[in-house]
């Protein structure tokens, strides 16, 4: 199975095996797998049901009640680094720094107060396929936090003088990420793994598309992309669907869903490719490594399985504790013949492909070793 991989380097437990042991009465046995078998039915029995409509224009609410004192609710926009080019990369991340810094409505100043009146939360974040803002807040002010949300999304202001304030903010995220060494790693997994292609590029862009983006380029992108039929409403917690669909119609019905002469942003083939990236660095003590294999997409049935292994690989850190009584047994391995400082499995998921993998750091002389039992729990 082909594999990208990179490199930046340098340098109760007894009870259950006494119930489940060669000597353990089959009747005890039989009592345990039922008593799991109805304890897994009470948590499915438990979880909220999802409630889902979909409003004419194409916006999709979606909502589950658990009558709780609080709500989260936000909108999710499926857009993002891999809806870009190489000339405007990072546009939907500098989008998304300036959402919370005032609308037409609400000048900055006023924005910020009237979040922090309501002791709300609010909260972003810009990921290859996706861009997100949410808040958390009391039941009684979900109205409030969805017209919020409705105002950041549709009337953004933009203001050059916040554009040149955030490009600084920006730039200095820039230099920040670039010394945290899984980021950089896993910016050079996709890069490889997707080589020539939009999932290859970093959700954060380059530095020189950082200092030359202007407002035209982030109203062009907001115009393009922030469509009804890409949005999702979601908002759980103390809700009522109803509740919920009202509002959406009343602050999202007028959100365009039509694009102009029709040309609608479709996400470009990102192929995998197998291949490996090592980028040396004898300043640093440890290997930093990533390696992973194509994984389905989201909505393919496979993807449960892959989570299902994720957990069970499982990650580990010296600073954990536990020795060999670890639950994982690659954590077992690293901890008896003192493989790595720490591991972790992942499962990034994309609408159509994925990547399955292993990210690591250790000695430069175990990369090997380690990379041979993390290979064997595949």
């Amino acid at each position: 199975m082909a594999a990208s991989s990179v490199c930046r380097a340098a340098g109760c437990v007894a009870s259950r095996a006494l119930l489940r042991g060669p000597h353990a009465p089959p009747a005890l046995w039989s009592l345990t797998r039922r008593g799991s078998t109805a304890s897994y039915a009470q948590v499915l029995h438990n979880i909220p049901e999802t409630h889902v409509t979909t409003l004419d224009n194409g916006l999709h609410v979606a909502s589950e009640q658990s009558g709780q004192p609080t709500c989260t609710v936000g909108v999710w926009i499926r857009v993002g680094s891999r809806y870009e080019t190489e000339k405007n990369n990072g546009v939907g991340n500098f989008v998304e720094h300036l959402a919370f810094k005032g609308t037409k409505k609400r000048p900055g100043p006023e924005f910020e107060k009237e979040v922090e009146s309501m002791g709300a939360h609010l909260n972003s974040y810009t990921s290859r396929e996706q861009t997100a803002f949410f808040m958390k807040a009391l039941a009684k002010d979900l109205p409030k936090a969805i017209e919020i949300l409705a105002d950041v999304v549709q009337n953004s202001s933009y203001e050059d003088s916040q554009i040149e304030k955030e490009r600084n903010v920006i730039l200095q995220e820039m230099q920040e990420l670039d010394g945290s060494l899984s980021h950089v790693v896993f910016d050079y997994l996709h890069a490889t793994a997707y080589q020539g292609t939009a999932l290859s590029r970093t959700v954060e862009g380059t530095t020189a598309n950082a200092k030359h983006l202007s407002r035209a380029n982030l109203t062009e992108y907001v115009e393009t992309h922030y469509k009804a039929p890409r949005m999702v409403l979601a908002a759980a917690g103390g809700v009522s669907h109803k509740e919920v669909v009202d509002l959406a119609k009343q602050h999202f019905g007028n959100v365009p869903y039509e694009y102009k002469e029709d040309t609608i942003p479709i996400p470009p083939y990102c192929r995998f490719t197998g291949s490996e990236i090592r980028v040396r660095d004898d300043d640093l003590p440890l290997a930093h490594v990533a390696i992973a294999v194509e994984g389905p997409g989201w909505a393919n049935p496979d993807n449960i399985p892959l989570l299902v292994a994720n957990a069970v690989i499982g990650r580990y850190d010296v600073t954990f504790g536990g020795g060999k009584n670890q639950s994982s047994r690659l954590a077992r391995i690293a901890v008896e013949n003192k493989l790595c400082q720490s591991f972790q499995s992942f499962n990034t998921c994309y609408s159509d492909t994925g990547l399955f993998g292993f990210y690591f750091v250790t000695d430069a002389m175990n990369v090997e070793d380690t990379l041979h039992f993390a290979q064997g729990e595949w």
